[in-house]
């Protein structure tokens, strides 16, 4: 057997060991196909991991959820998550940048309205967030909570990095705003974050759109 089917026999876990003992010099299968499905299978697992894991981590914390259980309702072999994640850490990271990118392709799509102000823009936008993802608050607020002891932490730089790259987002939206309206505005999406998760979302997320129109009407 090639060096590239044994490499990858060790690589990928059993439903992909399936499709690889099939394959010998003989098969009709080609290596290109064969890999291609493994990498397609591995990707869909890596996948799967990242769904399973956020919701987790959101729904009980950081610490709580160990690799047993994300892989138990991940339905994946151990090997096959640290094919893809080199620690616990290093999944967690991932899983809060992916949100991260979530969320603020979100938020692009809303500043696109050049029928109102951009603050407003960003406002539904995040009250949209708040609607479908955030009845249990901020997840980069909570991963900083439970590693916050260590300023240093790559968990607390991602969530540093995560908040420094919303004002970011804003500036380029508006280069007018000065920055002590930015940093009233990014007040008002936090307070209605931590709020959503003790009041009604939908009033939250109306009184939001209200503080928005009055404070930023330009």
């Amino acid at each position: 057997m090639g060096d590239w089917r044994l490499k990858l026999s060790f690589q990928i876990d059993i439903d992909i060991h399936i499709l690889y003992f099939g394959y010998n010099d003989h098969s009709i299968f080609t290596e290109k196909w064969v890999k291609g499905v493994a990498q397609a299978i591995m990707s869909s697992k890596k996948e799967t991991l990242l769904n399973v894991s956020e919701d987790l981590f959101y729904l009980h914390g950081f610490h709580a959820i160990g690799l047993k259980r994300i892989i138990t309702d991940a339905d994946v072999a151990i090997m096959t998550l640290y094919n893809h994640f080199a620690s616990k850490e290093d999944l967690i990271v991932e899983v809060l940048l992916r949100r991260e990118q979530r969320y603020l392709e979100q938020l692009h799509i809303y500043a696109d309205n050049k029928a109102q102000s951009v603050f407003l823009n960003l406002a539904e936008g995040h009250a949209k967030w708040l609607m479908e993802h955030e009845a249990r608050g901020c997840l980069f607020l909570r991963a900083k909570e439970e590693f916050g002891a260590d300023p240093n932490h790559v968990i607390v730089q991602t969530v540093n990095g995560h908040k420094k790259h919303l004002i970011t987002l804003i500036k380029k939206s508006d280069p007018e705003a000065n920055d002590r309206s930015i940093m009233q505005f990014m007040l008002l999406l936090e307070g209605s974050t931590a709020l959503a998760e003790t009041e009604n979302v939908k009033e939250v997320c109306r009184e939001l759109i209200h503080m928005t129109q009055n404070s930023f009407n330009s």
